[in-house]
């Protein structure tokens, strides 16, 4: 692979676009739908949406802006307004993006709910947002039917979409496009009001105003390179903020490209739309990448410009597969439902450079990261672990709080404001770069040693045989804690008293000879979210 740059500092122009950015989208004149959707030509592709058989159709402008105004005003009659919630229950397509562009020319706030969820996860959300309408897929619909989950008088009405009935085809039929300006909420108002994934408690409401498209358009830029020429695909579901954030609204406001596929994953089919539709920037989660290296190999037809990853740190060997099998190394890059990505070994010219193993980059411009000290709100020397946070006084800083969790928020902040807790663990090197450590409650501390269960998870899927691999803390009477490891093993593989002396001898040898996992599990999956992250709570529960 060629030598990139090694630039010590974002060069100012980096800074120039990053002040036009903010003043664009943080203005109070700013309107979501202009913002998003009308200031594109009529005649621009938004999305090319995709369906498993590989058949296709293109969404332009134009026909976005007809059919979101349409559906505004069917929203309007149905008593929505400014600061109103409507919630999405749908899948990739081209209604839910028109039920979007609708709800946001309301002056509505869009709640989004994944369709992996069950009914308590739905309704829980809806009731904690004070949902109004919910736009849901007619295959979704039966699990908003009133039961042990459901209240039986709900405060939210239905429009479902698609199925004998459509009900969301026919009110576009019946109400015509125009209606008058679209609403304008200015960059403090709420766009989107999306849920944590609640992994460490009860999922969190994180208000999101329009000026954080300021940040996600940036990244798009910065971290992905994202140019006007690129078949753009980024694989993560609109459900969650990657998706949402990265396949859609950054997509929107910039007026590039995007696909949608109307499909769960498989390798083939990735694979599949990958050399069918020429794909030359793709974005996905480590779990997507590493599917696809276990399974077959890429068509000859696949090459890529650009790949990344989020959501979960990549281990080495996904890195080296994708040299070799996709034309370019796959880069990780970090950040949050709170704020987006933040943090990420960046693509574009001028911040592109050399990757070193297991870093997960540098703070994009617009924002700044630090590692503060686990005792102290104090800057950490580079190579000590600590805190992973973000500076309050970065440009590109958005997130004002959760939704009526006033405890919840002062405990994301140190005392004097200044740095936000990510809840993440890491350090930093001589240069700058970040390392991702751990979540702060998945470190394991063994006989005083900090242990971070991706330094050992990396080593473990190094093994031919291993697949994924989860590693929490056990308490050990004598230690504190102790590692213990889930390993899901590729197929046809076994897992043997002997396999599991084979893995643990290759942690003592790749990283430390303390660190080694006391128990081996072999299991058939690892819990995960529906984003994909690992739940290792559930693991230490046994």
């Amino acid at each position: 692979m060629p030598t990139e740059t090694s630039p010590a500092q974002p060069q100012p122009r980096f800074a120039a676009r990053v002040a036009d950015l903010v003043d664009e989208y943080g203005g109070p004149d700013a309107c979501a739908a202009q913002l998003l959707c009308d200031r594109h030509p009529a005649d621009a592709v938004a999305f090319t949406i995709i369906d498993a058989d590989l058949s296709a159709a293109d969404l332009t402008y134009g026909e976005l802006r007809s059919r979101s105004e349409a559906f505004a005003a069917a929203l309007r009659g149905r008593g929505i307004g400014p600061g109103d919630r409507v919630a999405t229950l749908m899948g990739k397509s081209a209604e839910l993006v028109t039920a979007l562009l609708g709800i946001w020319r309301c002056g509505a706030v869009h709640v989004p709910l994944f369709t992996a969820f069950a009914p308590a996860a739905i309704a829980f959300r809806l009731t904690a947002s004070a949902t109004k309408v919910v736009v849901v897929d007619a295959e979704q619909l039966a699990k908003l039917a009133p039961g042990d989950d459901v209240p039986a008088d709900p405060e939210w009405t239905t429009i479902v979409a698609g199925g004998d009935a459509d009900e969301f085809a026919g009110l576009l039929a019946e109400h015509a496009p125009g209606g008058g300006e679209p609403w304008r909420s200015g960059g403090d108002g709420v766009l989107v009001e999306l849920f944590t994934s609640g992994t460490t408690g009860t999922p969190k409401g994180v208000p999101v105003p329009v000026r954080a498209l300021a940040a996600f358009h940036a990244y798009q830029e910065f971290g992905l390179d994202v140019r006007d020429d690129d078949v753009f695909w980024n694989a993560a579901d609109p459900g969650w903020a990657y998706g949402l954030y990265y396949a859609i609204l950054a997509p929107l406001a910039s007026g590039v490209r995007s696909i949608l596929v109307r499909a769960g994953f498989t390798p083939a089919l990735t694979w599949g739309v990958m050399e069918r539709f020429g794909v030359t920037n793709f974005a996905a989660a480590p779990t997507v990448y590493r599917s696809l290296r276990a399974g077959a190999a890429p068509p000859a037809g696949v090459w890529l410009r650009r790949a990344s990853s989020a959501g979960e740190p990549l281990t080495p060997d996904v890195v080296e597969w994708s040299s070799a099998a996709l034309g370019v190394v796959v880069r990780d890059h970090y950040g949050q439902t709170e704020h987006g990505m933040v943090v990420a070994n960046a693509w574009a010219d001028g911040l592109r450079e050399d990757v070193p193993a297991g870093s997960m980059g540098r703070p994009l411009p617009g924002w700044v990261c630090a590692v503060l000290e686990n005792d102290a709100d104090t800057v950490a020397a580079p190579g000590s672990a600590g805190r992973v946070a973000i500076d309050t006084e970065s440009e590109l800083f958005w997130f004002a709080g959760y939704l009526d969790a006033p405890e919840k928020t002062a405990s994301r902040y140190t005392p004097d404001g200044r740095w936000y807790l990510t809840g993440d663990a890491g350090q930093t090197d001589d240069a700058g770069r970040f390392y991702f450590s751990a979540r702060d409650d998945d470190v394991i501390i063994m006989a005083g040693y900090r242990i971070g269960p991706f330094d050992v998870e990396s080593v473990l899927v190094m093994h031919e045989h291993v697949v994924e691999a989860a590693v929490v803390g056990r308490p050990d009477a004598l230690r504190g804690e102790v590692a213990e490891a889930f390993v899901v093993l590729r197929e046809g593989a076994v897992g043997t008293e002997s396999l599991a002396a084979e893995l643990q001898r290759l942690v003592k040898e790749k990283f430390a000879a303390h660190a080694y996992p006391r128990t081996v599990h072999f299991v058939d999956a690892l819990p995960k979210t529906p984003s994909g992250k690992v739940q290792r709570y559930l693991l230490r529960r046994g």
